[in-house]
């Protein structure tokens, strides 16, 4: 099958994210994959050279999120960059 990865939010301005089997492992993989030198990736609707996104909506009033990215940010990057975020941890 192929990957499927359905990014929305619903009328409540819930996130949902929509998995099969492949988009799980895909999502996962980049998840894993990410440190120090691979520190982001994208999602998109179109070739991004990341992962696929479908445009196919679960629920018809869910708006589809077109566009992604996955940033990892270890605390000392954020203590030194962004010390606002750390306010509360």
């Amino acid at each position: 099958m192929k990957p499927r990865i359905t990014i929305s939010l619903s009328e409540t301005g819930e996130l949902l994210i929509f998995l099969n089997e492949e988009g799980k492992s895909d999502l996962m993989r980049e998840l894993q994959r990410l440190d120090l030198h691979y520190e982001h990736f994208h999602l998109g609707v179109e070739d991004l050279g990341g992962l696929d996104l479908s445009d196919v909506p679960y629920d018809p009033k869910d708006q589809i999120v077109r566009y992604a990215k996955v940033l990892f940010r270890p605390d000392e990057w954020d203590r030194e960059y962004y010390p606002h975020v750390m306010e509360k941890n």
